[in-house]
């Protein structure tokens, strides 16, 4: 295993500029983060009742009445939370802060003495870690743990990570393998990745240690959720679980014996996660062997083309190799994020681009589409092929909606939307000892260091409507901090500007040279400049010369609108094509084409036509295209089979973005298009 991984900047360093996601992370603070409040306070009528925070002020004895909700509606106000810290950290919200306080006075007065804090078993004095494989506490206290270090490292502000440790140091003194122990681990993951980014931030190897155990038990020996089950006083919160399989929550087999996504897609990419980051911290080649094998076979086989993962409404599960289907697949919002969390984990550890290019291919489709344009409607489940009258309760489609929901009683997904967007600073650069990565074309400044140097840098782009970058990097002194970026605003002690410039000194960069593009230039003037491409980026050096004079990269990609078949293993998608720009998949929707979307097939010999519409969705490159579709003329008796002639009428098509559908009222959606095949 490597010596060394990415490092991720803080997101304090990073002042992101783009026409592109400002706007989405604006809506974050503006809107998203005060209609949330707005939710979980119970104040918006007509949509499903939150009571999380209720719950809260209840079982701190500051209110009077009895727990409402599922046993994880705590997770809620933790996601709320750690979206909260991640706004604050780049922009001061006085607000939003104020607000976040008193949750965290509360939550430290609900908190039981010995660390213990989960507001239903709590209020509804059950036993403790009676039920790990439904009642979802170390879930909960995972969530809690990841809010409690975002606001640290927001804020220094200690009170909600103070909880946080007694909290884990409760779960550290109930769970292990030794004798009164709970020799156990958690139905939901994401304890684990939670109690790894506790270590990184108070060094205590326990946090660490314990989600090793966590990792390593897990699949050992008798299942312990089927041995948990046949005690007397077990009882079933969930119907689904009573012929529970242990498929559902990878614990099946051991960890570092399993080849393929199975289960619970959100259950499985936390998982993932955590064992990505052991693998590093512990050297364990074998866990890492194990996570590229299972990455492999979710991109390979197990992913939509938008980036979605689980393909079955049922239980949201993974199902089997190259199961795609468009129109009843689930493809949950929260998979997507995991998906997209443990991709740049795999990218920190192994310096493959191609990671990046899932991440990438993640914020730009599943996640964007998750949430609607005005920041208060959000989809649970991200289908390809939207038919709105074939949505039918109690059918194999009754999860798919036509148009995003207010809210729901299952509600992990908008606040995990929230603490995404607020925080996709993070995975532009990245920095490993004299090497900075540029993994998003997101335009932004940032001031980084690099031994005891620092460098400003800047991308200019309008991408993904535009394939130009322009890429700046300067070597700071004390007479060039000529940015937005200043010194007494950076809190992260490696952005202290650096006063001695040498005169030997270089900066290596490595820029992602995207999947998608076949052709990737980088020019320093009107030169171009060789590259090596090791591992998915291009590789260059500036001297000392160009750092101090500001020296501009400019890169040129191929990113034209194209068309993009699937494997033929996909039997759904055979013979269709989908349409894409850059990581962008675009859809047709009902709007622009009118009904019966799936009556219409396309030739791919046809030229693209891209468009920029400025007052269209905020503002997107449009794709124009010809097409056919069967008529529906010389069907007026309304037969239902016949072996009549099949006419065609011409079609003129637009395609829009999918992460922007269903923003123009409800109606047919279609990403996978019947092709026409010319000879």
């Amino acid at each position: 295993m490597r010596e060394s991984k990415i490092q991720r900047l803080a997101l304090n360093q990073v002042h992101i500029k783009d026409s592109f996601w400002n706007k989405h992370i604006q809506l974050v603070k503006d809107t998203i983060l005060p209609y949330q409040w707005d939710i979980i306070n119970d104040r918006v009528p007509g949509v499903e009742t939150s009571h999380s925070l209720m719950n809260i002020r209840i079982a701190a004895k500051l209110s009077e009445g009895e727990f409402y909700g599922q046993v994880f509606q705590d997770t809620d106000v933790a996601k709320w939370l750690e979206a909260v810290a991640y706004t604050i950290a780049v922009s001061k919200d006085e607000k939003l802060e104020n607000d976040a306080d008193m949750v965290i006075d509360m939550i430290e007065r609900a908190q039981e003495k010995d660390g213990y804090f989960n507001t239903y078993y709590i209020l509804k004095k059950e036993k403790r870690f009676s039920n790990l494989t439904e009642g979802h506490e170390l879930y909960t206290a995972g969530h809690l743990i990841e809010a409690g270090v975002a606001y640290y490292e927001a804020t220094r502000k200690d009170k909600l990570l103070n909880v946080c440790r007694k909290l884990a140091d409760l779960i550290c003194n109930t769970f292990g393998e030794e004798e009164g122990k709970i020799h156990g681990y958690p139905g939901h993951q994401e304890i684990e990745l939670a109690l790894v980014k506790l270590y990184d931030v108070t060094k205590q190897k326990k946090y660490l240690d314990m989600a090793k155990y966590f990792i390593d038990k897990r699949g050992v020996g008798k299942n312990y959720f089927l041995e948990e089950q046949k005690k007397e006083n077990y009882h079933h919160i969930f119907d689904e679980f009573k012929n529970y399989d242990p498929i559902y929550s990878q614990s099946h087999l051991p960890v570092r014996e399993q080849k393929t996504a199975e289960g619970h897609a959100v259950r499985a990419t936390y998982m993932y996660c955590a064992m990505a980051d052991l693998a590093y911290a512990y050297e364990d080649e074998e866990l890492l062997q194990t996570s590229i094998t299972i990455w492999n076979n979710i991109v390979n086989q197990r992913m939509f083309i938008t980036g979605g993962i689980g393909s079955s409404g049922y239980l949201e599960r993974f199902t089997t190799d190259y199961d795609l289907p468009n129109d009843s697949n689930y493809a949950e919002t929260c998979a997507s994020i995991g998906l997209s969390y443990f991709s740049f984990r795999m990218n920190q550890i192994t310096k493959e681009a191609k990671y990046i290019d899932i991440l990438e291919k993640e914020l730009y489709n599943t996640i964007l589409s998750g949430v609607s344009l005005d920041g208060k409607s959000f989809f649970y489940v991200n289908p390809l092929e939207v038919w709105p009258a074939s949505l039918i309760p109690l059918t194999s489609k009754a999860h798919v909606k036509a148009n995003r929901q207010q809210w729901f009683g299952v509600a992990c997904c908008p606040p995990n939307i929230a603490r995404t967007l607020a925080s996709i600073g993070q995975y532009i650069y990245g920095i490993d000892q004299d090497t900075i990565y540029i993994n998003l074309f997101i335009e932004n400044e940032t001031i980084v260091q690099i031994g005891e140097k620092n460098y400003k840098i800047s991308i200019i782009t309008k991408f993904p409507f535009d394939s130009t970058i322009s890429i700046s990097v300067q070597k700071l002194t004390e007479y060039t901090c000529d940015t937005d970026i200043q010194p007494n605003e950076i809190k992260d002690i490696r952005n202290v500007l650096s006063k001695n410039a040498e005169i030997n000194d270089t900066v290596k960069l490595k820029i992602r040279i995207p999947e998608y593009t076949k052709n990737f230039v980088i020019k320093k003037g009107e030169e171009n400049i060789k590259y090596d491409n090791h591992l998915g980026y291009a590789t260059i050096e500036l001297s000392h010369e160009e750092l101090l004079c500001n020296q501009e990269i400019v890169i040129h990609m191929d990113m034209k609108a194209r068309f993009v078949h699937a494997n033929p293993l996909v039997r759904k998608d055979s013979g269709k094509v989908c349409i894409m720009k850059g990581p962008l998949v675009y859809a047709l929707e009902e709007i622009d084409n009118g009904k019966n979307l799936s009556a219409i097939m396309i030739s791919t010999k046809q030229e693209l036509v891209e468009k920029y519409e400025e007052d269209l969705l905020g503002g997107v490159t449009v794709i124009h295209l010809s097409g056919k579709k069967i008529s529906e003329m010389n069907w007026t008796d309304h037969k239902l089979y016949d072996s009549r002639e099949v006419l065609f009428d011409e079609v003129k098509l637009k395609a829009i973005p999918y992460a922007y559908w269903n923003n123009r009222g409800e109606g047919e959606m279609l990403v996978w298009i019947k092709e026409i095949f010319e000879s």
